[in-house]
């Protein structure tokens, strides 16, 4: 099996490894934060997106599931999900987006990862990450990884 090819995630919100500003997270607006991606690869049919914090206290936490994203999307404003788009349910049992909210101590990391896809995956809404990995599995063509980390002082 072939690598994926990987893909350029930023965001001109942060850089990677650093802080995701407070608006991105459940003690601002808990809004997604702008994302934006070069070129995928060719054969490209469609993009996934997942956010999750592998440091919870219980384990991975995800915080974002979309998928079936058009493959000629090069970015995603703030708090937007696109036209055709499905929205996963997080790990809060929500769909959409659900903003970094850790508990008070060290920063968490949450990374973002996208996915070109060499098939429109058409799960149906509310599908779960587990549930979409599970279809992605033998169609990632692509893949882009972009880390922030967002804590809460100690009281």
């Amino acid at each position: 099996m072939t690598m994926p090819t990987p893909i350029s995630l930023t965001s001109p919100a942060f850089l990677f490894g650093q802080p995701i500003p407070q608006d991105y997270t459940a003690d601002g607006r808990n809004v997604s934060p702008p994302l934006a991606w070069g070129e995928c690869p060719k054969g490209t049919q469609g993009l996934a997106l997942i956010c999750e914090d592998p440091d919870a206290p219980r384990g991975l936490f995800c915080h974002w599931v979309a998928y079936d994203l058009p493959a000629d999307l090069r970015e995603l404003p703030e708090g937007a999900t696109p036209e055709g788009a499905a929205r996963g349910v997080n790990d809060f049992k929500k769909p959409g987006y659900g903003g970094p909210s850790p508990p008070p101590g060290k920063p968490h990391r949450y990374f973002f990862h996208l996915y070109a896809l060499d098939r429109r995956l058409d799960l149906p809404a509310g599908a779960t990450r587990e549930q979409l990995l599970a279809r992605m599995q033998g169609h990632v063509l692509g893949q882009g990884e972009l880390m922030g980390t967002y804590g809460r002082p100690k009281s």
